[in-house]
């Protein structure tokens, strides 16, 4: 009994040496970024700005996978159950927040099965409204549908994306009632907005600078808090008349539950120290969007803070994925 004991105790005892040689040897191989949409969206494209970059600090190269389906489940829910030794790693928008309260039968528990590594970046959305809409600014525009409820409409990239969100957040701080249409994707809502054919979309910032310096829509307000470098002359939302209103779609990678926290460190390290690149940060600005450093316990505190607040808005306003 005594040798069985003493074999046990030495087994822990290289089992616990063992650890901290295991983190200083990681990464021994390119690490995988589960991206859970298709190609081209602000998703991946956010993956693709960082990753070169992150791989020289982290000392691997990291290769990026597009996984789509499900408003990102299907790739969460894939780095959710992949082994947790820090070379299987996803990214993901607010959506990560949002969906918890969106779906009624979700893959994976957000906050025990996922472990936050740091956040990347956020990105403004931009009111913008057809120029024919008599309303010249936000005040107006809130005035005009509270005058016609039900009369205005807006268009969105579909039930549950960030479009969705963003507008009916601000019809809850706004007091309005405005009618969703729902679009397959955030062009044919932008080029409908441009149309007339509805009045109004909540765009991602970047995709609709073109069509508003072109005067072919009319900017009335940016959705975070303060105002964006490529619209400069654009009033935040919040400034323009709405004080209580701030939107943005933010960016955090994430690995497993359970991952060594040494691992999650280094990943968290090399992160930061990417997102310091100068080179990076004016890339980035350039595309739409801000990088925001931060600790995996900031990013978690993020995710505990908004996951009530976006659960009980799409409650609130009855929001379903149909």
């Amino acid at each position: 009994m005594k040798n069985r004991a003493r074999l046990s105790a030495l087994m822990a005892m290289c089992l616990v040496a063992a650890m901290p040689a295991a983190a200083q040897t990681y990464p021994e191989r390119p690490v995988k970024l589960v991206v859970p949409y298709a190609p081209g969206g602000s998703a991946d494209i956010t993956a693709r700005l960082v990753s070169d970059e992150w791989g020289k600090a982290l000392g691997q190269s990291i290769v990026i996978e597009n996984k789509a389906g499900a408003g990102g489940n299907i790739g969460v829910d894939s780095v959710a159950k992949s082994k947790a030794d820090g070379y299987t790693i996803g990214l993901q928008t607010v959506s990560l927040a949002i969906n918890p309260g969106l779906f009624p039968r979700m893959p994976y528990d957000t906050l025990k099965d996922l472990e936050p590594i740091g956040m990347v970046a956020s990105s403004q959305h931009v009111l913008v409204v057809h120029p024919g809409l008599q309303a010249g600014n936000v005040k107006e525009l809130i005035a005009l549908a509270k005058a016609q409820p039900g009369k205005l409409n807006y268009g969105s990239a579909g039930n549950g994306s960030t479009f969705h969100m963003s507008a009916e957040l601000f019809k809850a701080v706004a007091g309005t009632d405005i009618v969703h249409v729902p679009y397959r994707g955030g062009g044919p809502a932008l080029n409908d907005t441009i149309a007339g054919m509805v009045n109004m979309s909540f765009p991602v910032l970047s995709a609709a600078r073109g069509m508003v310096e072109s005067g072919r829509l009319r900017a009335l307000g940016v959705t975070g808090p303060q105002r964006s470098s490529l619209l400069p002359s654009v009033p935040t939302i919040a400034e323009a008349g709405l004080p209580d209103y701030n939107f943005e779609t933010w960016f955090m990678v994430f690995a497993p539950a359970d991952t060594p926290k040494a691992v999650i460190d280094k990943l968290n390290a090399s992160l930061n120290q990417a997102l310091g690149s100068s080179a990076l940060k004016e890339r980035m600005v350039r595309e739409g969007f801000d990088p925001i450093p931060s600790t995996p316990a900031q990013a978690r505190q993020r995710l505990v803070k908004e996951m009530p607040m976006w659960s009980k808005l799409i409650k609130d306003k009855g929001i379903t994925t149909e």
